[in-house]
């Protein structure tokens, strides 16, 4: 006698974003509970995720080609979080995840495809568009510093660093950035002006030719 079960199989990949899905909706439930440390616990998720999400694009991607960050996170959200119903409270809980976690997959990115040579032929980055996955040396290089100069403006200055998170790695507009950081829409509009100038000049006053 053969006993038998009527048993879904899932492929893997679905499996592991269900999982994935269910772990971020019980976190974000505790957030809005005021477990204040469940937010450390989203961090991982999110990166797994994007990084998950990251190397399927890429492969399917010819070689030269740049992938965008906003697209990775607004993906990652999509799959993860909107339909499951969360308020904009859990949402900026996920953005804000999703910027750090993008901003360490982008600068894992660039290392690796950088093996940087100091010297001349830095050119300045700019920030007003979205990061993108490069894999042109020179990119790379500029990725690499600002992320170090980032590094140091967020000893300096948690919330405007914050800010640029959002904005630039992200991909948030400015008004959805203030809800999250629950500042006014003119408070960061000048935080991200001061923002960009001052990463400029210490990007700058880093490269500048000895």
């Amino acid at each position: 006698m053969s006993l038998c079960w009527d048993v879904q199989i899932l492929p893997m990949g679905r499996l592991r974003r269900r999982r994935i899905m269910t772990d971020v909706t019980r976190i974000l439930n505790a957030i809005e509970q005021g477990d204040a440390k469940a937010a450390d616990a989203l961090l991982p998720l999110v990166y797994e995720e994007l990084r998950f999400l990251a190397a399927q694009k890429l492969s399917q991607e010819r070689p030269g080609q740049t992938l965008q960050a906003t697209a990775l996170v607004h993906e990652a959200y999509i799959r993860l979080v909107e339909s499951q119903d969360q308020d904009w409270n859990s949402r900026g809980h996920f953005f804000k995840a999703a910027a750090e976690a993008m901003r360490r997959i982008l600068v894992e990115n660039a290392r690796r495809k950088g093996r940087i040579k100091h010297g001349g032929g830095f050119q300045r980055v700019e920030m007003d568009e979205s990061a993108s996955i490069v894999s042109d040396e020179q990119n790379a290089k500029e990725l690499i510093a600002l992320d170090e100069a980032l590094n140091r403006f967020t000893q300096k200055d948690k919330i405007k660093s914050d800010l640029v998170k959002l904005r630039y790695f992200a991909g948030l507009t400015i008004p959805q950035a203030a809800q999250i950081l629950d500042i006014s829409h003119a408070t960061a509009e000048r935080h991200w002006i001061y923002a960009r100038c001052w990463l400029r000049a210490e990007i700058d006053r880093q490269h500048k030719p000895s």
